[in-house]
Parts: C-alpha cells; structure tokens; sequence
C-alpha cells in the first residue's frame, strides 16, 4: 500500500455502489484507503435498490479489472430489452445503429448483488472494511489533514488521519454536512407526482416491462431471480394505506392492458415523490462527495447506480494521479468534471421521465402535454405493426 504518513490515503464514508466501487479501484491501485459503513454486512447485501448499469457503467467496471462485479447480467441494447406497452399494445424501441464489435452492453444487475460482489472482491483482495461505524463525523476537511472520528461495532471512539475523505453515504448522510452552508447549493427539480414503489417475492419475466396508460405510468423491474419491484405513477398526496396488495396486483394488470401472472405477497411499500437535485460543489478542501450524496436523479432514467460509478472512476483516477505523479490536477477539476456529467445526464432523466408520464394520465399536465409528449415518445419507437383490417 502507498504510505502517507496518514492512518490511510483516502477514508470512505458510506459503503454502497459509489464507497464500495471507489474502494476496489484504489485498493486494484495500492492505495491505501478504509471504507466505514454503518449498517452491517447482512443489511447491505439485502437492501433492495435500483437494478440497472448503463453501458458506460459496466464499461468503467471492466476498465478497472472488476468486470466480475456484473458477471452474467448483461443484456444486450438497453432499450431493446425492455417491452413498452401503450395502453396495452407492445412496442419496440427504435434500436441504435451501432456495429461496433467491441461495443459493451448495460446490465440488469440487481444493487444488492451488485454490492455483495464488491464486498466479497473488496475484502478478497485485502480491503479494510469496517460495518457499524456509527456517529461518524468529519474534521479538518479544510486543511492538509483530514480527520474521520466514529464509533467502532463495539462502542469504542476510533480516529482515523487521512489526505482525503470521499463521501459517499447517500443523500441523508453525514459527509454533506461538512460542507459549510454558505458554501453549498441545492438545486432541485419536482415532478409533481410520485411512484408507488413496492417490492414482491415473485419474479419478473421478461426483466423490465414499461407502461404508459391513461390511468397513469407503470413498471415492474427485475430485483433478482426471486423477486420484483412495481413501480405505479400516483398522486403526491397518496400513502400507502391507499395501496392493499390487491388494488396494486389489479392497477398494474390494467395498466398493463394484461394479466399478470407472476403474483407474489407484497414485502414493502413506499410512496416516491419524483424529483431530481444536485448540489455544488462536490468538492470542499479534501473531502469529495459523490454517489447519492452529491445528487439525485429521476428512478425512471435508471442512472443512480451508472452516476455512482462515474464518480467514482472520476475520484479515483485524480487520487491516483495524486499519488503517483504530485499531480493535482484531475483533483482540482474532479467537481467540475463530475456536476458537467451530472448536468447532463440529468437533462436525459428530465426529458424520458415527462415524456412517459405525460404521455398517459392527463390529470397531471393536460391533454396538450399529453399530445406533445406521444409524438415525442413515438420518435423512441419502431414504427407501429399495421392493424389487421
């Protein structure tokens, strides 16, 4: 491992996608670095999140050696493998034309195998990983020598000396809030509905189906071989009371335009405003967020996971520059590189999430909007099959 002079190079808070990814490039790199998560191991590894991997996330995985992370779940065009039905007819999307051979698929990779993979690869390969790291806060992040003060699993006050802190504990964690208040902005865009989102033991086949309905938006995406996540659009206002398991089995089926036939008992629910917020800087003197802590972007553009890893790739490239050359450059830059990509992505999660929600439940935006949004989404689409006369 390089030595600093510190406890370690880079302290990571928070032990999801973007700290657990972040940990295995440096690590794959010599770099010394402890990931401190406060939940246990068998918390992370079973907590049900987003389940996609754009193809530029799997790629960044590849190019850092951890392409066993996503082994087996490729598949193929990312829209080709996702069915739309428009009030009930089944549509393809307009495929690419791309030939290149060397082209790298997305993957429907569940977050927690996911997250289960970079643990086994992580402590495999020598990491130190620390669960039930409780009151963790942020010192000196200002000056040339960063601290990182928690509680261990067993009560005991730890500090840890660092040239770095990378926080990546999710958009409710502490690292954010190191960040002086006069220094941070929040931007943040809201949709003006929300999802249902509930969780079942039953299976999704195919992986990821899509819908746009006049009664509203819906999905049911793949959380593994034995389990699903639904996804319907309703109103903020609703709560979960609302929602029996045997209202949401027969909104998804009219929505639909079909029976559902893998059914399963309702494990949890939730209802989620859609919304996106970024804030800036990501950088403050040497702490670096990233991940859910830097920003949140629309579910339905399925780039949580895909954004985590860019930064990650992006930190931890400008840390190994550090290291190896006294280079600070890519360090320096590292807020800027990461909020343009954010931007940008951001702009792609506004555009598809209006497009299928306005273009089904006008109770919402109204019929113009609707109109608008059918002709946009047909420009996505192959054209429709003629209907027999």
């Amino acid at each position: 491992m390089t030595e600093t002079g510190r406890d370690t190079t880079v302290v990571i808070v928070g032990g999801g996608v973007a700290g657990l990814t972040l940990g295995n490039f440096l690590l794959g790199k010599g770099i010394g670095c402890v990931v401190l998560e406060k939940h246990s191991r068998d918390y992370v590894e079973q907590r049900q999140r987003a389940g996609a991997l754009d193809a530029n996330g799997v790629r960044v995985l590849n190019e850092w050696g951890l392409g066993e992370a996503v082994e087996g779940y490729s598949h193929g065009d990312s829209d080709a493998g996702v069915p739309l039905l428009i009030d009930g007819e089944e549509r393809q999307w307009r495929m690419g034309g791309g030939d290149d051979e060397d082209e790298v698929d997305g993957a429907f990779c569940p977050q927690q195998i996911l997250v289960r993979n970079l643990i086994r690869i992580f402590l495999r390969d020598g990491g130190d990983l620390r669960f039930g790291a409780q009151d963790v806060s942020l010192h000196d992040v200002d000056t040339e020598q960063p601290t990182v003060r928690y509680r261990d699993a067993d009560g005991s006050s730890r500090t840890l000396t660092c040239d770095f802190v990378a926080g990546s504990d999710g958009f409710r964690g502490v690292s954010r809030t190191a960040v002086p208040d006069d220094v941070l902005t929040s931007s943040t865009y809201e949709f003006g509905y929300a999802w249902l989102s509930a969780m079942t033991q039953a299976p999704a086949d195919p992986l990821a189906v899509l819908a746009v309905h006049s009664r509203g938006f819906a999905a049911r995406i793949t959380r593994g071989p034995h389990a699903s996540r639904l996804y319907l659009q309703c109103p903020l206002t609703d709560t979960v009371e609302q929602w029996p398991d045997e209202r949401i089995w027969n909104e998804l089926e009219a929505r639909f335009g079909r029976p559902v036939e893998s059914r399963g008992p309702i494990t949890s629910r939730q209802v989620v405003p859609l919304r996106g917020v970024v804030f800036s800087p990501m950088r403050h003197g040497r702490l670096y967020l990233l991940g859910d802590a830097a920003h949140l972007i629309s579910p339905m553009s399925a780039e949580g996971m895909s954004l985590a890893l860019h930064d990650a790739d992006a930190l931890a490239k400008a840390v190994v520059r550090q290291v190896e050359k006294n280079d600070s450059t890519l360090l320096d830059s590292y807020s800027d590189t990461c909020l343009n990509h954010t931007w940008e992505r951001q702009a792609s999660a506004v555009r598809m999430t209006q497009t299928m929600h306005d273009s089904g439940d006008t109770t919402y935006e109204g019929e113009f909007r609707k109109q608008i949004a059918r002709k946009n989404l047909e420009t996505m689409l192959e054209p429709a099959a003629p209907h027999a006369s």
